[in-house]
Parts: structure tokens; sequence; C-alpha cells
């Protein structure tokens, strides 16, 4: 082949190629594929960024800037005037929303014990001779520390729900009651023992309520609200209440006739078998959480708990000093006699309910 002939192939060969391509992939008619013409609308538009921030073409054509977002994306809850749209940054949804299960354990402080022993028998006949908190058996406490064991699991970002297990001790009976004379009126009397423990399992749901108070601390602390509801095993160990009253039944001095005859009651000391008795148990709490990392968070509460009723088995032994006549005596007067005497199906019984402030402690997984 010619050198002529060859070179003539690769010229035909390099014009054909942009036709084709022309002929395949039509360009809009406006397109100007030259340098940009000055008032034209046919030209490219080039923008380009000057020291301002503001955006300009390189033809005298206005052309409108681009809308764009700069800087740190809006807080959860807020708005952006300019994106005309709500963000959400992962960092803030769910900083604080509980996920997946999780355990806790929580220590309390008993600020209020409510709740007062009563004697089923107030109104039983000879009931001053066994001594019992007719009236006035309130409730003691001696550093209550209620301790809570709980294992649980988030439904969502809002619920959550766990089974916890719950324990009050140091409760007491209390050192002194008000017991009926027999008269109608009411005498002191001294109590020792009647320690009172607790034993509870409620199932509890809480409901986190920020989307309804919003942030608190700004954003570090999350309030939430609690109900809970279960068994109760209450305990109370035996106790004995002393009345030292003289209880006078009948003038030793109005004649040797009453040689014999029951004439007073003293000194009487009433052993109250305990018991264990299991009853309905409910709990009302509300707090904030706040998230300490590594899936740890600290709940604190202020909690309301009723724990039912704590009950005696109802068995009373009974010592005191009973006082007869005796007409020997001169002028006549009367002897003492040491007796016992067991009373059965006697009980006292008192509502347990508590205010607690504490801290908990919860692990997720």
């Amino acid at each position: 082949m010619k050198k002529s002939n060859f070179f003539g192939a690769i010229l035909a060969v390099l014009t054909g190629i942009p036709m084709m391509a022309n002929a395949a992939y039509p360009v809009y008619s406006g397109y100007n594929g030259g340098a940009p013409v000055a008032n034209t609308n046919g030209g490219r538009v080039v923008y380009l960024p000057t020291t301002n921030g503001n955006v300009v073409a390189t033809n005298s054509v206005a052309a409108t800037a681009p809308t764009r977002v700069t800087g740190a994306l809006p807080r959860v809850g807020t708005s952006s005037i300019n994106a005309g749209r709500r963000y959400y940054q992962s960092s803030d949804f769910d900083r604080l929303a509980d996920s997946g299960l999780y355990i806790g354990l929580s220590a309390a402080y008993t600020a209020s014990v409510m709740g007062e022993f009563e004697a089923d028998y107030a109104g039983e006949a000879g009931a001053y001779m066994v001594p019992g908190a007719f009236s006035g058996g309130g409730l003691s406490k001696d550093s209550v520390i209620p301790l809570q064991l709980s294992l649980g699991a988030a439904i969502n970002s809002d619920f959550r729900v766990d089974f916890s297990y719950n324990r009050y001790s140091n409760f007491s009976y209390p050192q002194t009651v008000q017991t009926a004379d027999g008269s109608g009126g009411l005498v002191t009397a001294s109590v020792s023992g009647g320690a009172v423990t607790s034993n509870a399992t409620l199932l509890n749901v809480y409901y986190n309520i920020d989307s309804y108070t919003g942030f608190l601390a700004g954003g570090s602390l999350r309030p939430y609200v609690g109900a809970g509801v279960g068994i109760s095993l209450n305990t109370t160990s035996d106790y004995v209440v002393f009345d030292g009253t003289f209880y006078s039944e009948a003038d030793p001095l109005a004649g040797s006739t009453l040689t014999g005859t029951l004439t007073g009651v003293s000194d009487i000391s009433a052993y109250h078998n305990g018991g264990t008795n299991e009853h309905l148990a409910f709990s009302l709490e509300g707090g904030v959480t706040t998230e300490l990392g590594d899936g740890m968070k600290l709940d604190l509460f202020v909690r309301y708990m009723n724990l039912g009723k704590v009950k005696s088995s109802g068995s009373i032994v009974l010592s005191q000093t009973e006082w007869y006549s005796d007409g020997s005596l001169v002028p006549p007067g009367e002897e003492p006699y040491p007796t016992v005497a067991h009373y059965t199906d006697w009980t006292e019984s008192a509502t347990i309910s508590t205010i607690d402030v504490g801290v908990r402690l919860r692990l997720q997984f």
C-alpha cells in the first residue's frame, strides 16, 4: 500500500468518528462547545466562589445560587429555617433511650413509714387482759435501707418492663402502744421485739415522659414514671407487750363474803407469736435517668411502696398476777396468784406503706 493511501485512510477515520457520534447521540441545539459567550443564554455557566462566600456566573445572565445548608445540624426537636426540614442526630436522638435487656440494682432510704398495728379482738370481753395495739401502735423504723434487684428489657425507646425483688427490713413494732383499760379508756404499755420484714416481687412498667417535659439539664436527664404490682411476703417476729397497770375488779374490803373472788389483775405480760402472710403489693415511682457510659444508666427516683398487711399468728401466751379476796385476813384483804393463760385466734395487724428515695444502677446488654 502506498504511503499516500495509508495516511488518507487514517484521515478518513479521524474525520468520521465525530460525525457518527453526533448521529448516535444528538447534541442539544443550543449547546455551544466553545468558550462562554457574553449576553447569551446558550453558553455554559461556570460558578466560581468568591472571598465573601457568594456565587457568581462567568456570563452576564443572572444565575441563582444553589440552596445549601452549612455548619452543624440542629439538635433534636428543633428545625432549620434554611433547610426547611427537621434533622435528627443519632448522638442526640437515642443517647438516653433504653435498649435491649438490662439488670438493675438499687438502694434507697425510707423517708417515711406508714401503718399502725390494731388488734382484731379490741371489742372482745376481757380484751384489756391481753394487751395489744388497740390504738396508736404506729410502726417505727431503724435505718430501713430497702434493696431492689431487677431484670428487664426495653420495649421501645419510651417503654421498659422488669421483674423486681424488693427487700425491706428493720421495721419494728412500736416501743409503746395504747391498749384498752376495760372501761372505755386507754393506758400505755411497753413493747419489746416485733421486727418486721417484707419481701416483695413486682412486675414494673416504666414510661419516659421527655416527649412531654422536653430536655432536662441540657439533655443529660430523662424523666420517667413507673408503676408495679405483685405479691409481698410479710413477716413479724415474736414480741412481748407488758402492762403494769393494776385493774380492779372488786373491792376486797367489802366483807368476808368476797372470799375467793377475783378482785384485780396486774403485771400483765402478753407473749404475741409473730406470723408470716402474703398480700398484694404495688408501687408508684417517678425519677430521672442519666447515662454513665459503657451501657450503664443511673436512675434517681422517689417511690411509694404499699407492701400490704403484716399480721401476727393469733397465738398469745399470757402471764399475769391475779388478786383474790381472802376472808381470813383482818381486815379483809386480797392475795396474789401468778397465773398463765393461752389465747388463740386473737391477732394484731397493720398495713405497711413507705416513701423511699434512692438510686438504681442499670447495666444494658
